[in-house]
């Protein structure tokens, strides 16, 4: 099951890592990217940049608890599918950082209301770019607002830091981000 979470919380979760010296908020909006695909995976494996979104999680163990989630949501075949979409991937050792039991109550098919909401809401319709990342606030696929803000330490979407940025997907780009970011509306404490 935390392989199915990793991959929803992966294509969640990543936008980046590079963008103005400035912390000024201004709305950004997701453009498209006519790049090619970089044969880079992120942190070390390799998978070739022709894979979905879905299967560079899958690839990588450090996301085997996103891809966990993103099963149990029933959003694979989103993720699987045309784009493209910027996913901010938090890490194993985000979702551990999360309060005891929690990923496992977000599991259960009781909470896969709140699991899909919380995953949706790492998401950007659109490639995003690091290059192409201003401060300011973006609308997640979930519909709520994500701040992002830029400075000399980097970037970090709702205060947490894109830590891999760019690692390209057929149908996308993933950023890695060290938190679980949660919608304002998402009471962890109320499951």
């Amino acid at each position: 099951m935390r392989k199915t979470l990793a991959v929803a919380l992966a294509a969640t979760a990543l936008l980046v890592a590079c963008g103005s010296d400035d912390d000024d908020t201004a709305t950004t909006e997701a453009p498209a990217t006519s790049e090619a695909p970089s044969t880079e995976a992120p942190m070390g494996s390799e998978a070739p940049a022709a894979e979905d979104i879905v299967a560079i999680a899958s690839a990588n163990e450090d996301f085997s608890t996103l891809v966990a989630a993103v099963s149990a949501a029933g959003l694979v075949e989103t993720l699987q599918g045309e784009g493209p979409f910027t996913v901010f991937a938090p890490t194993n050792a985000a979702f551990d950082a999360l309060p005891a039991g929690l990923v496992d109550k977000l599991l259960m098919p009781e909470n896969k209301d709140v699991l899909v909401k919380i995953l949706t809401y790492h998401v950007v319709s659109g490639a995003i770019m690091a290059a192409d990342v201003t401060a300011g606030d973006v609308a997640s696929v979930e519909g709520g607002m994500i701040a992002v803000t830029t400075n000399d330490g980097g970037v970090q979407v709702n205060g947490a830091s894109v830590v891999s940025a760019d690692i390209v997907a057929s149908n996308g780009v993933i950023h890695v981000i060290d938190a679980v970011i949660l919608p304002p509306d998402v009471d962890p404490a109320a499951l």
